[in-house]
């Protein structure tokens, strides 16, 4: 099989691409850049170019596009950033495998986020079936998610991840926290009882094998634990896997006057559950946030 990767070299994008390689599947990437190899195809999503040569025989095209949401604040400038660097890779891939779709089936892994239902949760859990918040994230995972429609109208399998914070070694939201609770600085945020998305990075990786391999799999899927947790859950389980203490507490209204808008990512109560992962069948490796934790300080996501 043959895999076409834009984004492949952030932290997922680099994931995944040494899994693929183990496994011993053909990878070829999108580079903003000159092309270093002939492994790789120079694109220009801002103005909708690509070398078309890129979807020579590809099977699978995965789309991790994006700027950073985190840490830096949302301006003005951030804000049209975040929003054109999904929404421009995106259209941009999807219009190129619409030209491929009439000669071979392909499928297209698109991420999205979790963020999507926005930062207050009530007593019942959002689903795939949930309606979109109505806060600058949603608004973009909702044009971030119509840009594929090219590819699905020219009958590409579109895959779309609404993914959660994704816990793994070698970089993601983890880094951080592992530096903090090393230097006796970890703590729990706000109350402590928000719920708190997330995903292990073995369980991403098998999600991505999973969607490829069942041809049913199409639409949106939520990328998060099936056993939701708190950030104060997630905390005490850091730090028992970590053996350091947890004494400190940071209090919401530091964040949201630090970060602005963005502490509602970190503050804000995010209930969502996998509904479709796990009725069509996805089984989790890490299904709690002990077993993400574990996981997550044990390797890279291989086991």
């Amino acid at each position: 099989m043959k895999w076409l990767l834009a984004g492949a070299s952030g932290y997922l994008g680099t994931a995944l691409r040494v899994r693929l390689a183990s496994d011993g599947e053909q990878v070829v990437r999108l580079v903003r850049r000159e092309p270093a190899t002939s492994t790789e195809f120079r694109w220009d999503p801002d103005v909708g170019e690509m070398d078309m040569a890129a979807f020579e025989d590809v099977d699978v095209a995965v789309n991790l596009g994006g700027v950073p949401v985190a840490p830096l604040p949302w301006t003005q400038s951030r804000r049209e950033q975040i929003l054109r660097s999904r929404v421009n890779t995106t259209s941009t891939i999807a219009r190129g495998l619409a030209e491929q779709a009439s000669s071979r089936a392909l499928t297209l892994i698109q991420a999205s986020g979790i963020a999507r239902y926005g930062a207050t949760s009530g007593a019942e859990p959002y689903t795939e079936q949930s309606p979109a918040a109505a806060d600058f994230l949603a608004e973009v995972t909702t044009k971030w998610e119509a840009a594929t429609q090219p590819a699905a109208d020219a009958g590409v399998r579109v895959v779309i991840f609404r993914t959660s914070p994704v816990m793994g070694a070698g970089g993601g939201p983890l880094a951080p926290m592992k530096l903090a609770w090393w230097s006796g600085l970890g703590a729990v945020v706000g109350e402590g009882s928000q719920r708190m998305p997330m995903i292990s990075l073995r369980d991403y990786l098998a999600v991505v094998h999973w969607a490829v391999t069942n041809d049913h799999a199409s639409g949106p899927y939520n990328l998060t634990l099936p056993q939701p947790t708190t950030n104060a859950e997630f905390t005490d389980a850091l730090a028992n896997a970590m053996h350091r203490p947890r004494f400190l507490r940071v209090p919401a209204s530091v964040i949201r006057t630090a970060l602005g808008e963005l502490a509602g990512q970190i503050v804000g109560d995010m209930y969502a559950i996998p509904k479709r992962l796990t009725e069509d069948g996805f089984v989790f490796s890490d299904p709690t946030v002990e077993d993400v934790v574990a996981s997550a300080l044990g390797s890279a996501g291989r086991h």
